[in-house]
């Protein structure tokens, strides 16, 4: 079993006298830089003039350009995308990053993948809240938390854990319970899981059962309705209550097509398929090719978004949706 880390086990008082600085104010970004601030911690904003300065100003935050965040922090995280993490570390972050810092990160990529390669002196951990930003900001407001993830990936102060841990506190996760785990099985567990379970394998899978009622002659726009609209009603009773739970809701007849005819369609084939995912993910194959598409122009990546985006389904889903405003509530 995994360790579990609640309020009791984190201690606010590592974080006294510190400055943390938020790099980046999107998803996650905004959500960790406001529940800091309200949990009384020194937060500074490292961004770049635009949209998102003006947001983070608005909202009461102290934001500085990149190098100048860097400078004045102790505790450094950052919060953009992972194609774009490198050339802010080594650009902005690096000349700064001294001898007993802290470098934090929510997600491993980086890190597992070495595109960033901290100096030996810092510590370096992770908090991976589980949600995104806006949940994380709503459930820390109602006096509540989400679950996170911590890692340690090089401790050179001896107190690595326990900061992250105060951290993962400030935000909120510790009321729920942070799950301790390494840098290695958070980034392959999280990109195995988007390819060939939440985003690839759901998607294919929707697809593929709207492409088949169509050829065979059934209706786009109920095709639509039996693969995509109402899985939104299966995932949320799986959230809530597990496999057992969205069984005992369905009919008893779904039911039984679930365990006759759900292994025919997820079989030792497309098992064998997810293998060859988590052995790109675990070899490293599969970091280096999505590493080269961003360093030449996204050629392949661009093209499969536009192909994406120009399927029926899209089409159909769109016209769809117009007729079910309380989607965009």
């Amino acid at each position: 079993m995994a360790k579990v880390y609640y309020d009791s086990d984190a201690d606010p008082r590592l974080l006294d006298g510190n400055t943390i600085a938020i790099m980046g104010y999107g998803s996650q970004g905004h959500a960790h830089a406001l529940n800091l601030k309200e949990s009384g911690v020194n937060v500074v904003v490292g961004l770049r003039a635009g949209p998102s300065w003006d947001k983070a100003e608005a909202a009461g935050l102290q934001v500085l350009v990149p190098e100048e965040a860097a400078e004045e922090a102790n505790i450094v995280i950052i919060l953009v995308p992972d194609h774009a993490q490198k050339d802010l570390y080594y650009c902005f972050i690096e000349p700064h990053m001294d001898r007993g810092k802290t470098l934090m990160f929510a997600h491993g990529f980086n890190i597992h993948y070495s595109q960033i390669v901290p100096p030996p002196g810092v510590d370096v951990s992770m908090i991976a809240p589980k949600s995104p930003g806006p949940i994380l900001r709503q459930f820390y407001t109602q006096g509540i938390g989400v679950p996170a993830l911590v890692a340690v990936h090089q401790d050179a102060t001896g107190k690595a854990l326990q900061t992250a841990l105060a951290y993962g506190r400030a935000l909120g996760c510790t009321r729920a319970g942070v799950l301790e785990t390494t840098f290695a099985e958070e980034t392959e567990t999280d990109l195995f899981g988007e390819q060939a379970v939440l985003c690839g394998g759901v998607s294919a899978l929707v697809k593929a059962g709207f492409e088949t009622l169509v050829e065979a002659g059934y209706q786009p726009e109920v095709a639509y309705f039996e693969c995509l609209h109402e899985l939104k009603l299966i995932v949320d009773l799986i959230q809530k209550g597990g496999l057992t739970l969205m069984r005992q809701s369905v009919s008893d007849t779904a039911e039984y097509g679930d365990y006759s005819m759900g292994p025919q369609v997820i079989d030792d084939c497309v098992r064998e398929n997810m293998q060859a995912v988590l052995d790109a993910v675990r070899d490293g194959s599969f970091a280096r090719q999505w590493i080269t598409e961003n360093q030449t122009g996204r050629p392949g990546f661009n093209l499969l978004r536009k192909l994406e985006r120009e399927h029926p389904i899209e089409e159909v889903g769109k016209e769809l949706r117009s007729m079910m405003p309380w989607l965009n509530e």
